[in-house]
C-alpha cells in the first residue's frame, strides 16, 4: 500500500523549480523519519494529479532521488524508499537546566549594542520602500548570472570550485580587477597588491585590524557609515570623528597624531557629497604631513549617471599611503558579499594572512562565477541598465521632493542611489519613520550615522534603488504629509 497521497503538498513560498520542490519534499519526509525504508510512494500519475503538475516533473524528481539512493525502482511495481536511504538520527535532547555561567563576566569583549542600521525583514512588502542598498530584482541579469554559475560548476573549473586556495584568490577574478576595474579608476596594481574580501565591510575590518592598535588614532567622517564606526570601536583605537561639510572631509580638521584616515570621497556616506579634486589633493598633502594612511572606500562610483566620476584618490597617490576598498555587492546584489582591497604589498601581505586565519578565502565558486560575469561583459551591461533606471528614478524623486517642499541636505553631483534629507529641527526622524510605516512607507532615520551623544535627530535618508518608479510620487507625498503634521 502506497503512502497516503495527502502527505504530499507544495509550498507557495518555495523558490526553486517544481521538480526540486518534489525532490525536497520526499527527501525531507525520509530524513525526518515520516517515510520508512521499503514504503511505497504514490505513482507518478497519482502524485502529479494530486499536486496539479505535469507527470514528467514527478518522474524526473523520482529519477533524481533514485540516483541519489533515496528511492529504488522495482520493475513495474513502482517506487519505494530505498533500504540504503539516509537514516534519521536518533536524538534525545537533554533537559534544560538553569545556566550557572555569569555571562556578564565571561564575555571579554562586546560587539552588540552599537548604532547599526536595521530595516524590517519584510521590507519588500511595504508599498513605498525608500531604503538604501537593496536591489530591484527586475534590474538584475538573473539569466546570465545563472549561466555563469553553471559554467563555474563545470568540469573545467572543478579545481576553482573545490580547491582550498588557503590565502590565494581566483586568478581570473584578480586579473579582471587588475586589467579592467582598477584602470577605470586610474589605478595600476599588480596581483600581489590585490586581495578579495567578503564585501567592503570585511575589507574595512581587515584594514582596521592590521593598521590600528590601542595607541593609534583613526580619523573618520561624521556622519559616516555606522558599521565603520563599530569596526573602529572594536579595534580599541583612539577615535577622532571629523564633521564633513558640503565638500566632504575637511583636511585641516584632521587632528595631529592621526595614523589612519577613513574617507568616502566619491560619494560621501551618507550625505552623497563628492569631494572636489582640489580637496582630494589637500587631503593627500595633509596625510603626508601627518605620515598617516588613507583608507578610501570608493563605493557607488559605478552609479555616476549624471556626470563622469572623478578619478579615485588612490590614482593620485604617489607615496603608496592610500588603501583602496572596492565592492561588487552594491553594483550587482547585496547578498553577493564580494569586494577587494588594493594597497602596497607589505599591507596586503598582512591582510592576506589575517584573512587566512579567519575565513581562509571567499568561496571559490562565487569568485569564479563573478569572474565569468565580469569578463563576459554582463557586468558592464548591468551597470548601464542600472544607471539608466536609477537616473529616471532620481528625476522622479527630485520632482516629487520639489513639489512637496521637502528639504534635501546633500546631493551627489554624479549620481548614486539616495538623497540625504533634512526634516524640520524639532523632528525626530526615528518617530517619523515609525509613523510612516503605518502608511506602508519606509525611510532610514539619520541618527545612526552620527557620532557622539548629542547628535542631530532630524536627518534621514531616502533610497530609490528598490522602489518602483510609479510609486515614488505618492510615497514622497505621504512623507511630506506626515512631516507637515
Amino acid at each position: 500500500m502506497a503512502l497516503p497521497i495527502e502527505t504530499f503538498f507544495l509550498s507557495a513560498n518555495h523558490q526553486g523549480t517544481l521538480q526540486s520542490q518534489v525532490q525536497q519534499m520526499i527527501a525531507h519526509g525520509i530524513l525526518s523519519g515520516r517515510f520508512g525504508c521499503g514504503e511505497k510512494l504514490p505513482s507518478t500519475r497519482k502524485l502529479a494529479t494530486h499536486l496539479g503538475i505535469s507527470r514528467i516533473t514527478v518522474t524526473l524528481a523520482y529519477t533524481e532521488l533514485v540516483a541519489s539512493d533515496y528511492l529504488t525502482a522495482r520493475g513495474r511495481s513502482g517506487y519505494y524508499v530505498s533500504d540504503n536511504a539516509p537514516v534519521p538520527p536518533v536524538y534525545q535532547p537533554q533537559p534544560q537546566g538553569s545556566e550557572s555561567v555569569d555571562w556578564g563576566r565571561a564575555i571579554g569583549q562586546r560587539f552588540s549594542g552599537g548604532q547599526t542600521l536595521s530595516k524590517p525583514k519584510n521590507w519588500a512588502q511595504f508599498r513605498y520602500p525608500f531604503i538604501y542598498g537593496q536591489t530591484d530584482p527586475q534590474l538584475f541579469d538573473h539569466a546570465n548570472w545563472r549561466q555563469c554559475a553553471l559554467q563555474a560548476l563545470g568540469q573545467r573549473d572543478f579545481s576553482a570550485l573545490t580547491e582550498d586556495y588557503f590565502d590565494r584568490d581566483d586568478p581570473q577574478l584578480i586579473e579582471f580587477i587588475q586589467r579592467n576595474s582598477l584602470p577605470r579608476r586610474g589605478i595600476a596594481a599588480n596581483a600581489n597588491q590585490i586581495l578579495i574580501t567578503m564585501g567592503a565591510q570585511n575589507a574595512l575590518w581587515l584594514t582596521a585590524q592590521v593598521l590600528l592598535t590601542q595607541r593609534r588614532t583613526a580619523a573618520f567622517e561624521d556622519p559616516c557609515y555606522p558599521a565603520l564606526r563599530e569596526i573602529l570601536t572594536q579595534s580599541r583605537c583612539h577615535m577622532a570623528p571629523v564633521r564633513v561639510d558640503h565638500k566632504g572631509l575637511p583636511p585641516d580638521a584632521i587632528p595631529p597624531q592621526t595614523d589612519a584616515i577613513f574617507t568616502t570621497p566619491s560619494h560621501q556616506c551618507p550625505t552623497t557629497t563628492t569631494m572636489p579634486m582640489q580637496r582630494r589633493q589637500a587631503l593627500l598633502d595633509r596625510a603626508r604631513d601627518l605620515d598617516a594612511l588613507i583608507i578610501e572606500d570608493d563605493y557607488e562610483f559605478e552609479m555616476s549617471f549624471l556626470a563622469p566620476p572623478s578619478p579615485a584618490l588612490k590614482s593620485m597617490d604617489a607615496d603608496g599611503r592610500v588603501i583602496y576598498v572596492g565592492s561588487f555587492s552594491k553594483s550587482l546584489f547585496p547578498g553577493l558579499r564580494l569586494g577587494f582591497l588594493v594597497g602596497s604589498e607589505p599591507f596586503i601581505r598582512e591582510a592576506r594572512a589575517l584573512r587566512a586565519s579567519v575565513l581562509r578565502h571567499p568561496p571559490g565558486h562565487i569568485q569564479r562565477t563573478a569572474a565569468y560575469f565580469l569578463s563576459m561583459g554582463h557586468y558592464d551591461a548591468q551597470i548601464r541598465r542600472m544607471g539608466a533606471a536609477l537616473h529616471a528614478r532620481r528625476l522622479a524623486m527630485q520632482a516629487a521632493i520639489d513639489a512637496h517642499g521637502l528639504e534635501v541636505a546633500g546631493v551627489g553631483g554624479f549620481g548614486g542611489s539616495s538623497f540625504w534629507m533634512r526634516a524640520p529641527v524639532h523632528t525626530d526622524t526615528r518617530q517619523l519613520a515609525t509613523r510612516l510605516q503605518e502608511d506602508s512607507v519606509l525611510i532610514e532615520p539619520g541618527h545612526a550615522f552620527f557620532s557622539g551623544a548629542d547628535t542631530p535627530r532630524n536627518f534621514y535618508r531616502l533610497g530609490y534603488s528598490s522602489i518602483p518608479p510609479a510609486r515614488i510620487t505618492e510615497g514622497i507625498a505621504r512623507i511630506a504629509n506626515v512631516v507637515a503634521a
